[in-house]
């Protein structure tokens, strides 16, 4: 049996007995995976270590290394994020509608964990800890599958996560890790009808469509983000900087950072070379369009493949747009039904925008940065959903559910 179906099949087994606990269980497991995580950072850093000597040593871009560092403030924060995770309410168990039948039936719709979630991820630790904590809150088990430029890392975090899990009611076979690297793991996980009963990529579009494309088990697709901010005619100067500026470069390796700045051509008569500057002073390559390059002479040509890349990494694209209209237009084109921003003190443009433009999370004057399950106050998030069906958005514990109808009967049968 290989490692995939047995760990699979160990994580299965334990779904009974998560249905069967109770929120302050959960919670105390929560608590616990939370306090040994900051008690063991010196070891997992330590493992960390070596996953970030392997990426210098085959080249990987310094902006993924970001991704997949880890050091004592970052393991604290992935620690609060269980803590806020055991602090929200508890969506199992959760009556969503009661139904009274004229022949006496009693029909109640009820909130269930979904059962056996894969989580298929690339080099960003914390998701381990963010998906085991979301799954098991939700009375979920999960099977994680994490890149292999982060094994050493994920192997040392599950393995302080089911020391903690030792000494609760939380069976720690319900967080299992698969820890072959060959892409054959992920191709079984695809076909694991019957033990999976949804999976949940994050990472880079080859991953995501790889999995889309392939997978008989159900997916929840999380996609990949050319996120986009409109700075408007009317933008504040300095608020449309500094909201450009964070969107791109505060941490451009992650999917809610901004790809293509677009800016009205009036705007950009009077400000777009001394927000070139900015950008030129926090080391951001700057591609544009023929109108930008005259006010950024310093910029290179953008191609139509610029406009469609997901860069993760210091480089921006800017666009000249005549309207609000043709903002939108470039938005639908190119955008990953994300993140998109409007910067603009016109409260009618504000409102077309947000109402016309197409994804998971719509901004008017802040920055696309906040679409984050942390920041929306989920505690973490077990990825970011741009489809329409069952999820969409940050998904907390709410989008980990699935519902049961229980009906009560006094002896009726149906005509």
């Amino acid at each position: 049996m290989s490692e995939v179906v047995n760990k699979t099949k160990l994580a299965k087994e334990t779904t009974g007995v998560l249905a069967s606990l109770t929120t302050g269980q959960k919670n105390e497991a929560l608590l616990a995976m939370a306090e040994a995580l900051r008690r063991e950072a010196p070891a997992i850093i330590a493992a960390n270590k070596e996953d970030l000597e392997r990426g210098h040593l085959s080249g990987t871009p310094e902006s993924m290394l970001d991704r997949l560092a880890l050091d004592v403030g970052r393991i604290n924060s992935i620690a609060e994020g269980l803590q806020q995770i055991a602090v929200l309410p508890d969506p199992i168990g959760d009556t969503l509608e009661t139904i009274e039948r004229p022949n006496g039936l009693g029909i109640q719709k009820l909130r269930v964990p979904l059962g056996v979630i894969g989580i298929i991820y690339e080099a960003r630790p914390n998701v381990t800890v963010d998906a085991a904590g979301l799954c098991l809150k939700t009375g979920n088990a999960v099977v994680l599958r994490g890149g292999s430029s982060a094994l050493s890392s994920n192997r040392k975090i599950v393995e302080v996560l089911h020391q903690a899990l030792a000494g609760t009611s939380m069976p720690k076979n319900a967080l299992q890790l698969i820890e072959d690297p060959n892409r054959s793991s992920v191709d079984e996980m695809l076909k694991l009808n019957g033990l999976l009963d949804v999976i949940i990529p994050r990472g880079g579009s080859s991953l995501i469509q790889n999995v889309v494309l392939n997978a008989t088990v159900p997916v929840i697709e999380t996609g990949a983000g050319i996120c986009h901010t409109y700075l408007d005619a009317s933008a504040l100067p300095e608020m449309a900087q500094n909201i450009s500026l964070n969107a791109k470069a505060q941490r451009p390796s992650v999917c809610n950072a901004m790809e293509t700045l677009l800016v009205h051509r009036d705007f950009a008569k009077e400000y777009l070379l001394s927000l070139a500057e900015a950008f030129r002073e926090v080391k951001v390559e700057l591609r544009g369009c023929q109108e930008t390059i005259f006010y950024v002479p310093w910029a290179l040509p953008a191609t139509l493949e610029d406009y469609a890349t997901e860069y993760n990494d210091y480089i921006l694209n800017i666009k000249i747009v005549s309207d609000l209209d043709e903002a939108m237009q470039h938005i639908a084109q190119y955008g990953t039904k994300h993140s998109e921003c409007i910067v603009t003190e016109d409260p009618d443009n504000a409102s077309r925008f947000l109402q016309e433009v197409d994804a998971a999370a719509v901004y008017h004057n802040a920055s696309t940065r906040f679409t984050d399950g942390f920041e929306f106050g989920f505690g973490a998030e077990i990825g970011i959903s741009t489809q329409k069906l069952h999820a969409r958005g940050p998904m907390g514990l709410p989008a980990l559910t699935s519902t049961k109808y229980k009906i009560y009967g006094t002896g009726q049968i149906r005509g």
